[in-house]
């Protein structure tokens, strides 16, 4: 079930709502199962082929993992021992397991086939919906609960940590100290006027992200990637440059606008997500844009693998390695295919870079670069990454292929400069896409990203998400900030009705698959 859906957006959030207003008088946890069955539902919703009929097996996947991971949990809390250690790693391992099977087994079959030319003939396997999420999530409880950072939970909070259904297909990845205490404390029952005027804003933002932007990008950046991976002729250099700045503004608006939604559908019930997204392109270094893109990976990559490798704590070299082999984990996290892996490799030559730099600066006593040039170097370096992270939809699609991957990057890196010619737009008999639709998005999105304030300090008053008074502190009210008022409703409903004008395709948001 899609954020971007008439079934989502007109059945089963209103419904969700009214059941848990209705249950507004119950006891606390009452209501929380109300929202744990929901969240049941939205999940076993889905079908993996809409010809087949539904199976409770990807459900009762997801319950079995809670199931398994709240009593290892409760064991670890009162072991911290060599035994507790045990246990830990054979919790771990589990979860580690499932997602390796579900997730990589093919990846690793098909690699397997290419470097022996044989085949282990493993049959296909459907990646469950928010596998990877869901998974990280609960190993970071583990190891939290090992530690001792962990308390008494009940099991219904858990459930609800786990599977509560903003963030539950693709994040952010929460945190237990974030969710389990705003549910076990939760005081105000039922629906509250300004959680529902705050969700609603963060929606309608959302939607209008994905819909209007998101989508309206992809009819540039999806012809010209499929052109490079045919090979049926070069990309000209304007089509290269148009083809990777549209998807890199597509991914933005779509993963912005699903984190808006997930936000605003938590807020709704009175519950604030983290927040996972903080206008990543202003970031004026490499370092500076994992702060800001897809934060909570970012967080649990630093805590729970970064860290525990040594971190910077064992020496230069040895930092750099772990900063490499963190990212190029981060990379096959996010897809089983050689060019996600590239993507994670080259993320982790800029941090190792990046922090090169710092260091050489800080001993030569070297001014930073003016802040617009160190923006649009990382810019530079983030949009030509995007390039093979984009390319591996034909290494994951059916009947894909690395080759087929690695050709559309070649082919795309190579036109972008000048290898096959300095060449403008092509003429009429072999254009993909025409001029005019493919570069007045793209200097919209240019605007938006770079001169406009984000969805959080749009809405900063009212503190929509975890997280934000560390990155935009508290000040002066902007003219522009919004409010519960009349003005701001109107807003709100041009926005909605600029996505209605447009609400005629569902498409999946990108991080859907991973």
């Amino acid at each position: 079930m899609l954020f971007n859906s008439y079934i989502y957006l007109l059945v089963f959030l209103p419904l969700v709502l009214i059941g848990y207003q209705l249950l507004r008088r119950s006891p606390l946890r009452v209501g929380l199962a109300w929202l744990v069955l929901g969240s049941l539902v939205y999940f076993g919703w889905w079908k993996p082929s809409p010809t087949a009929p539904w199976s409770p097996l990807y459900l009762a996947l997801i319950l079995g993992s809670c199931v398994g991971n709240f009593f290892f949990g409760r064991y670890l809390a009162g072991h911290h021992g060599p035994r507790g250690k045990r246990m830990l790693a054979l919790g771990v391992a589990a979860n580690l397991g499932l997602l390796g099977y579900y997730k990589y087994a093919g990846f690793f079959a098909k690699t397997f086939a290419a470097i022996a030319e044989g085949d282990l003939n493993i049959p296909d396997v459907i990646l469950p919906l928010g596998i990877s999420f869901f998974t990280f999530q609960q190993i970071a409880y583990l190891v939290d609960a090992y530690r001792g950072e962990t308390r008494e939970y009940h099991f219904t909070d858990y459930l609800l940590f786990v599977t509560f259904f903003p963030q539950l297909i693709a994040g952010p990845i929460v945190h237990h100290k974030e969710m389990l205490p705003q549910f076990a404390g939760k005081k105000s029952r039922g629906v509250r006027s300004l959680d529902l005027s705050v969700g609603i804003t963060c929606l309608a933002l959302g939607l209008f992200k994905k819909v209007v932007l998101a989508d309206y990008l992809a009819r540039t950046a999806t012809p010209i990637f499929t052109l490079a991976a045919s090979g049926e002729r070069p990309l000209s250099m304007a089509e290269a440059w148009a083809g990777t700045l549209a998807y890199t503004l597509q991914i933005y608006f779509d993963f912005s606008g699903y984190s808006d939604m997930a936000i605003g559908s938590a807020r709704l019930f009175g519950i604030r997500l983290p927040l996972n997204f903080h206008s990543p392109y202003k970031a004026s270094s490499v370092v500076d844009f994992w702060r800001r893109w897809h934060m909570t990976l970012s967080r649990f990559l630093r805590d729970y693998l970064y860290i525990p490798l040594g971190g910077n704590r064992l020496g230069v070299n040895r930092r750099y390695f772990n900063l490499f082999v963190t990212m190029l984990l981060g990379g096959l996290w996010h897809g089983a295919g050689w060019t996600f892996v590239l993507w994670g490799a080259l993320h982790g030559l800029y941090l190792c870079v990046n922090h090169f730099w710092n260091h050489l600066r800080t001993r030569l006593s070297l001014r930073a670069l003016p802040k617009p040039v160190a923006i649009a170097l990382t810019f530079l370096a983030v949009i030509i990454a995007w390039i093979p992270f984009r390319a591996g939809n034909f290494e994951l699609g059916a009947g894909g292929s690395t080759s087929d991957a690695l050709g559309a990057t070649r082919s795309v890196l190579a036109s972008m400069f000048g290898i096959h010619g300095f060449t403008g737009w092509p003429g009429d008999s072999v254009i993909v896409v025409t001029q005019s639709r493919a570069l007045r998005p793209i200097v919209a999105g240019l605007i938006i990203v770079w001169l406009l304030p984000n969805t959080q300090q749009f809405l900063r008053r009212y503190r929509p998400a975890l997280g934000l008074r560390a990155l935009a502190p508290p000040g002066p009210r902007r003219w522009w900030q919004w409010r519960p008022s009349w003005p701001w409703l109107l807003f709100t409903l041009v926005l909605l009705y600029a996505v209605g004008r447009d609400f005629d395709q569902l498409s999946e948001f990108i991080y859907f698959q991973f």
